[in-house]
């Protein structure tokens, strides 16, 4: 019963947060006006710039900025008790997370939709630009090597998934080809795509010769190797396209998707009422293994309550394809919300769903079984058996077959991975050629050499293991879990780009003369938690447990990237204080010249 009440407990405040103080940030803060042109409409270029229906646009949105990390990163913090992810996903993602996306997007919507680390330059100055800009090509980096990664595994552990994964790219050219060419509803469209997915999912889970198991893949590589390979090859074709063809239409079916996995998981809990209370602790913040609570809870839920990736994906892409600057709101801060939400219900799924049984084992037995300390709680593979466990036994309350259940749930995780996988190359190949242009250096803006370096890269960093390998063919044949080794970092670097882009809008309301502590106080949460985890972090990296050896390549990144974020900072606190000065003096600060 506890369950079911945290879970429509938690609906009702987002539902109230985005009707009042999403409402007021709306009207207030930004001032957004429905007949002031945005950039899709002005810079429209049948590619990149493409002006869209705002649910269109939400679709594809969502499931950017959702990717696993609202899956992955809950299920590993319930470690530490329920209680401490709860109040984070809820009040992170409507205070700070919700306003970090929604104000990246409106900055962007004022400014040629371009990324937050291209027009941070006109807020603040060059140098912060530069800055910004190889901090964000670094991030994106990381994400590219890891989301590939994490497909991988999850093909790996779940084949009856592969196929309809791959069979959603034909469903959504489809989709598109009906919404573009033949003005069909959308809506319509995307219900008989989520129909013939789950169609291609239930016959992958009974007819075994339709499942791509690792055996059934090439010998000479790994099975995650392979994959890796494969996946990125699928991101430089995706990302060149336009992106109403392929990126916009499948993301707007993996929305529905979504929709209907959440629906299917809350049924179950209305069915199965699962208890939360005795099963999982509420609050465990000695945990074997595992580091503080404190700041770390902070950095490994990111998606779902606030994350760094966000604030590119609604400058870098969102911005470009809004048809009127009133649908502002619904996408950026009302998507969060939803991504909330979904992180609510793996939170329930991997505590109270997973109490249901697992392995001969039910209530806190069965839960302990997943989450004894930080080894059986940490780790890919361990994070995705807890979801798919606790899930699967929610879905299968409702008379759904196990198989059959695990499919819906192990294309679900695959398919928002996809999202932010191609999404992030994509967002990579805007960076490089901003980052072309204020070097000067015009081969690179280039949209095939961008896109080219954005996915070689990539795929370096993912498969960096395999030259560490006596022999190439014995490294291919074992390799493939470079993109781990900078897992560490992942978290702690997005969440800082999350106070990066902060301070920026900060900076920005205060040229525009506007509240700053909308943005400032989460600034200076988000950059206190993540740049204290970041030190500690690169503290152990120092001094590696005994027998381990130092990961110099981390250490190395990791260092940089702090470097420059401080380097950031600093500039951003000099200018501010030019303009503080300014203003005490009556000296009239310059204006802000925006246009889409």
């Amino acid at each position: 019963m506890d369950t079911l009440l945290i879970a429509v407990g938690a609906g009702v405040l987002y539902l109230v947060a985005y009707h009042t103080y999403g409402k007021w940030l709306a009207r207030r803060i930004f001032g957004l006006d429905p007949a002031r042109p945005t950039p899709a409409t002005v810079r429209e270029d049948g590619r990149d710039y493409v002006p869209s229906r705002k649910e269109m646009v939400f679709g594809h949105h969502f499931t950017s900025i959702a990717g696993t990390g609202p899956i992955v990163g809950p299920a590993i913090a319930v470690v530490w008790g329920w209680l401490p992810a709860l109040l984070w996903v809820l009040f992170g993602s409507i205070l700070i997370g919700a306003v970090h996306d929604f104000s990246a997007l409106v900055m962007s919507l004022r400014n040629q939709g371009r990324t937050i680390g291209d027009f941070c330059g006109d807020i603040v100055n060059r140098r912060v630009r530069i800055l910004f800009l190889v901090i964000i090509m670094f991030a994106l980096w990381v994400v590219i090597a890891i989301f590939g990664l994490v497909i991988a595994t999850v093909f790996a552990r779940f084949p009856q998934a592969v196929i309809p994964v791959w069979f959603q790219i034909p469903v959504a050219v489809a989709l598109g080809w009906w919404v573009y060419k033949r003005n069909g509803s959308p809506l319509a469209g995307s219900i008989v795509s989520v129909v013939v997915m789950y169609l291609s999912i239930w016959l992958c889970s009974h007819y075994t010769a339709l499942q791509i198991s690792p055996d059934r893949l090439p010998s000479f590589i790994s099975p995650l190797g392979f994959w890796t390979v494969l996946l990125l090859v699928y991101c430089f074709v995706a990302s060149t396209l336009p992106v109403q063809i392929l990126l916009q239409p499948r993301d707007y079916i993996n929305s529905h998707q979504l929709m209907l996995a959440m629906g299917l998981l809350g049924l179950g809990i209305v069915v199965a009422r699962p208890e939360l209370v005795g099963v999982a602790p509420a609050v465990r913040p000695n945990v074997e293994g595992a580091p503080m609570m404190f700041p770390f809870l902070f950095i490994t839920i990111a998606c779902g309550a606030c994350s760094g990736f966000h604030c590119l994906v609604s400058s870098g892409v969102s911005s470009k394809q809004l048809k009127s600057e009133g649908d502002a709101q619904y996408v950026g801060y009302g998507a969060m919300l939803l991504e909330g939400m979904l992180a609510v219900v793996v939170i329930l799924a991997c505590c109270a769903g997973l109490g249901l049984g697992f392995n001969g084992l039910s209530g806190s037995d069965a839960w302990a079984s997943k989450y004894s300390g930080w080894g059986s709680a940490n780790g890919l593979g361990n994070v995705m058996a807890a979801v798919v466990a606790g899930g699967g036994n929610l879905i299968g309350s409702l008379g759904i077959p196990a198989d059959f259940a695990q499919g819906i749930l192990g294309v679900f995780i695959a398919s928002f991975a996809a999202t932010t996988l191609d999404s992030s190359t994509r967002l990579q190949r805007y960076v490089i050629s901003e980052l072309a242009s204020t070097v000067k250096v015009p081969a690179l803006k280039n949209m095939f050499v961008a896109t080219g370096i954005a996915v070689v890269s990539g795929l370096f960093l993912a498969m960096f293991d395999v030259f560490q390998a006596d022999s190439l063919a014995e490294g291919l044949k074992k390799g493939g879990k470079g993109g781990m080794a900078l897992w560490p970092l992942f978290g702690a670097t997005n969440q800082l780009l999350a106070g990066l882009a902060l301070l920026v809008a900060t900076v920005w309301l205060y040229r525009k003369n506007k509240p700053v502590w909308i943005t400032g106080l989460p600034m200076i949460f988000m950059l206190a938690m993540t740049g204290w985890g970041l030190v500690s972090e690169l503290g152990g990296m120092l001094t590696p447990a005994d027998g381990e050896p130092r990961n110099v390549l981390l250490l190395a990144i990791g260092t940089i990237i702090l470097v420059l974020e401080i380097w950031m900072v600093a500039e951003a606190c000099i200018f501010l204080a030019k303009l503080r000065a300014k203003r005490a003096a009556g000296i009239a600060l310059p204006d802000l010249v925006e246009s889409a």
